[in-house]
C-alpha cells in the first residue's frame, strides 16, 4: 500500500492480466498488465493498468471498466485516455513524461505538455512530487530544485526511474494524469 497524501491510497491488485488492444504507437496485439487500485475514501476504486505489450512497448492508463461506477464527468472522461507511454532513458533506466491532464469546463481534460517546473509542481501537488522524486533511483528531467521550482522556462519534463521499479511509473501517472482532476472533483485534498 502506498499513501499519496492524506486522502489517496494506491494498492497493487494483481499481475499478469492478459490484454489485447492498441499500444501508444498503434501496435494492435497482445500484452499483459499489472493492475493497481487507487482508492479515495467514500468513492469507487479506480483501476490503473501498467501494460507491457508484446512488441516491447509499455504504458500506463486509467482502465475503462465494463460497467463504470457513478462519478463526475471530468473523472469518467479520463478512463482509457491520456495514456502515459514509458520509454528507455539509458541503460537500466526508463522515463514517463510528466504531462498534466487538467480539467476543463466542458468535462474533457486537456493535456498540457510544456510546463514551468512550478506549474508541474502545483498540478501534481508540490509535496507529493518532491516525495516521488526523493524515491531511490528517481529523478526529474530537466533537474530543478522542487523546493523552489522555476517559473520562467517551459519544458517537457520527464520522471526517470530504474527499470525494475514497478511503483514509480504508476505513482507518476496518478500525480500527473489524475491528480488535477481528482482535486477538481473533490476526491483528493490539496496534498493528495
Amino acid at each position: 500500500m502506498i499513501r499519496l497524501g492524506t486522502t489517496l491510497t494506491l494498492r497493487h491488485a494483481r499481475d499478469y492480466v492478459p490484454r489485447h488492444g492498441s499500444s501508444t504507437s498503434g501496435f494492435l496485439g497482445p500484452g499483459f498488465a499489472t493492475e493497481w487500485c487507487l482508492e479515495a475514501a467514500g468513492h469507487p476504486k479506480l483501476t490503473i493498468q501498467d501494460t507491457r505489450w508484446d512488441n516491447g512497448e509499455r504504458d500506463v492508463v486509467l482502465q475503462q471498466v465494463p460497467l463504470l461506477p457513478e462519478m463526475p464527468a471530468a473523472l469518467a472522461n479520463l478512463h482509457g485516455r491520456h495514456r502515459a507511454g514509458i520509454a528507455e532513458a539509458g541503460p537500466g533506466r526508463q522515463r514517463i513524461m510528466a504531462y498534466l491532464s487538467e480539467p476543463q469546463s466542458g468535462g474533457r481534460p486537456k493535456q498540457k505538455r510544456s510546463l514551468t517546473t512550478a506549474q508541474l509542481a502545483e498540478g501534481c501537488g508540490s509535496a507529493l512530487l518532491r516525495e516521488l522524486i526523493a524515491r531511490p533511483g528517481v529523478s526529474l528531467e530537466p533537474s530543478f530544485d522542487l523546493a523552489d521550482p522555476q517559473e520562467t522556462e517551459r519544458f517537457q519534463h520527464a520522471i526517470v526511474f530504474q527499470e525494475e521499479d514497478r511503483e514509480t511509473p504508476v505513482i507518476a501517472y496518478v500525480l500527473t494524469r489524475l491528480m488535477p482532476t481528482l482535486r477538481h472533483v473533490g476526491w483528493a485534498a490539496a496534498d493528495g
